[in-house]
């Protein structure tokens, strides 16, 4: 901790010291210090459902974690996700089963490979792909508004991995690489299309070969999709492709019809991966789009898939989609979803006519693994004590930190307050976690006493800068110490309640029941003595149809001072 006041330091000794769970501060600081954070997921769908041994819950990743992008290294599996400009960027999982993950670390886990300052949430690292060759893991990525399609290396997965290697001649989005068995290395993206666009939305998917010693293009880029599978009916955003051989033919999938309701999957055959592509008969191969939303698990916006064969020959993919808690909005963000992978006259195919996306299905034939320590689906509750000097791997920062201004360890985390507002553009002092439910409650205990006028910390709900909950304790312009819950929608604030607030320890907790979020505290030694503050907030404000842009809501601790 750089800023951290010296009284801070002492208080805190002598709390370890006495071993006192919710003491509070002698003198005020504007400094507060975070323990006991507590996530529970409760969403109806699991409570009463029967799993048997051989199934597996979908979505196999809840909450943000978007555009997922698999290979695989002899028997074991591993998968990527988007990340926008939160910090650290690119969240790497591991799997022996397909089922279970567990997050090995971040790809992008030091200031110098993501530099995403004063970017807004949803721009930065977009769609990336991950893959495995001679040894050597490779992800392309690009990173929007902020350099480019770039190339990460790395011998181990679980890192490091290399400092950004921008890419030649490669432009618009969502790069992956293809290694073909003569030797020859393909990159393949998103781009507009030869000359001018015919319509809004109007994409391509580009090839060239590429020499990854020399990082050159050494052919010249060449369009192998143009549009979409039929160019007649105007098919927008044509992107995330990814190209696989099967039984010597070149198979290219990729998403069609942009990342929302008209979401999907697309797929093409060929000789050469130059080209040309041929579309399948049945296209496209997943969809919900058709589906009437009015149903027991409604998933909508399924798409950006990635494909991997197992050792025993099955094929199976992973994808995007969103859980709508009322038919139109989510909260959770873009989620990844399995399903297993049929081949009829040598083309795959995920979903035919009317078939939904299922709740829970037959796991792969693969040897099981256990349960990860850390939860990622289905309903689970999860308590973090911050008794490890380093935080765990699925923790978040909004955008680059350039200074370390916290510390955890013996069961407390300490926030050095920062000039830098959850509702700006800096990189504010906060660390947050996904909301990966739609009925969901975030708790921690909080001790601060505000130092000056201006002075908060608590816990927020962030969607984005412009659509987020504050709740915690604040220092109005009269100088009154105050706990209060704000609501930002738009650039606009509106304080929802506020009480006198004396004292310097509280819990607080947000508590989410699909399109409303309730707001507790508590004042007691006992954390199940919870005080309702408010009741039934508009929690669609959180949502990303309300609040546009591609992630998920993520709750957190923070801390602002001016000073």
């Amino acid at each position: 901790m750089d800023r951290i006041k010296p009284i801070v330091g002492i208080v805190m000794l002598v709390l370890i010291l006495t071993g006192c769970k919710n003491q509070g501060l002698d003198k005020p600081s504007a400094d507060p210090v975070f323990t006991s954070f507590t996530y529970e997921g409760s969403d109806p769908i699991y409570e009463n459902l029967q799993v048997g041994n051989d199934e597996y819950l979908n979505p196999i990743l809840a909450g943000f974690y978007p555009d997922p992008s698999i290979t695989r290294a002899g028997d074991d599996y591993y998968m990527v996700h988007s990340s926008f400009s939160y910090f650290p960027g690119i969240p790497i999982f591991h799997s022996k089963d397909l089922v279970n993950w567990t997050q090995i670390g971040n790809v992008l886990d030091r200031p110098s490979q993501l530099p995403v300052d004063s970017l807004t949430i949803s721009r930065g690292v977009f769609a990336p792909t991950i893959e495995y060759h001679d040894g050597t893991f490779y992800v392309l990525n690009t990173l929007v508004d902020a350099g480019g399609n770039f190339m990460v290396t790395a011998k181990d997965p679980a890192g490091p991995w290399s400092d950004p290697i921008w890419l030649d001649r490669v432009g618009g989005i969502d790069p992956s690489i293809f290694f073909d068995d003569d030797g020859k290395v393909y990159v393949i993206n998103n781009d507009g299309p030869e000359g001018r666009p015919l319509y809004p939305g109007h994409r391509a998917v580009w090839i060239r070969e590429y020499d990854l010693e020399t990082n050159k293009s050494i052919s010249e880029p060449k369009v192998i999709i143009n549009g979409g599978i039929d160019l007649s009916q105007k098919p927008i955003w044509i992107e995330g492709p990814h190209l696989m051989k099967v039984n010597g033919e070149y198979i290219l999938h990729a998403a069609e019809g942009g990342t929302s309701v008209n979401h999907s999957q697309v797929v093409l055959k060929g000789d050469n991966p130059l080209g040309p592509f041929t579309p399948g008969p049945i296209n496209p191969i997943l969809t919900q789009r058709h589906i009437p939303i009015e149903r027991d698990f409604p998933v909508a916006y399924t798409g950006h898939a990635d494909m991997v064969e197992t050792a025993s020959g099955e094929w199976w993919t992973i994808f995007l989609g969103v859980r709508q808690y009322d038919g139109r909005n989510f909260n959770t963000g873009r989620e990844t979803f399995l399903l297993p992978v049929t081949w009829k006259d040598g083309w795959p195919v995920i979903l035919e006519g009317d078939e939904a996306v299922p709740v829970k299905a037959k796991k792969p034939d693969l040897p099981a693994q256990p349960e990860p320590a850390i939860p990622m689906n289905g309903n689970f509750k999860i308590t973090e004590q911050f008794d490890s000097p380093d935080l765990q791997d699925y923790w978040l920062f909004i955008r680059t930190p350039k200074e370390k201004w916290y510390s955890t360890g013996n069961g407390s985390l300490n926030i050095t307050s920062r000039p830098d507002h959850i509702t700006g553009l800096g990189q504010p002092s906060f660390i947050g976690r996904r909301q990966q439910h739609a009925y969901a409650s975030a708790s921690v205990n909080m001790r601060y006493k505000p130092e000056e006028i201006g002075d908060e910390a608590g816990l927020v709900a962030f969607q984005n800068k412009d659509f987020n909950y504050f709740f915690g304790v604040h220092q109005n312009d009269e100088n009154e110490t105050l706990l209060e819950l704000r609501k930002r929608t738009r650039r606009e604030e509106e304080v929802l309640k506020s009480i006198a607030f004396e004292g310097s320890s509280v819990s607080l907790k947000i508590e989410a029941r699909g399109s409303e979020y309730d707001f507790y505290y508590s004042v007691s030694e006992s954390d199940s003595d919870w005080e309702l503050f408010y009741e039934g907030a508009d929690g669609t404000i959180l949502s990303t149809e309300v609040a546009g842009g591609f992630v998920g809501a993520v709750i957190g601790m923070y801390g602002y001072s001016k000073n």
